[in-house]
């Protein structure tokens, strides 16, 4: 082999080298964010679930317990939603969670809202 074939063949290593370290590199980031998110996500649910049930007790007094629907982001905020059952002193109850604060931002029982801090 010549000077030129031998030159193309390292210079295709070393960049199939860097490639192959640039992707295992960002697939390490990749699975270091999905698994810092875990943590965050278990306490937004954790505040949740101790605010909103006690709230929608408090405005209709039927306890819930487990939400039908949840929605979040996965970083600012976390809505919960319930479906009233048979007995229930509603039909629907939406209950939305900021992080930042920790605080219920809305509350919405059978279309009323009751809070909503965007509002103010």
């Amino acid at each position: 082999m010549g000077k030129k074939q031998n030159i193309i063949i390292v210079v295709a290593g070393v960049l199939v080298f860097g490639f192959l370290v640039f992707s295992v590199i960002n697939q390490s980031n990749k699975n270091q964010e999905s698994v810092s998110q875990v943590p965050s996500l278990v306490a937004m649910q954790g505040m949740a679930n101790q605010k909103c049930p006690k709230l929608i007790q408090n405005k209709t007094g039927t306890q819930v317990h487990f939400p039908s629907k949840s929605d979040t982001d996965k970083k600012t905020y976390l809505t919960m939603e319930w479906t009233g059952g048979k007995g229930s002193n509603f039909k629907t109850a939406s209950c939305t969670l900021l992080v930042s604060s920790g605080t219920v931002s809305k509350l919405v029982i059978d279309d009323q809202v009751l809070i909503d801090v965007a509002a103010k």
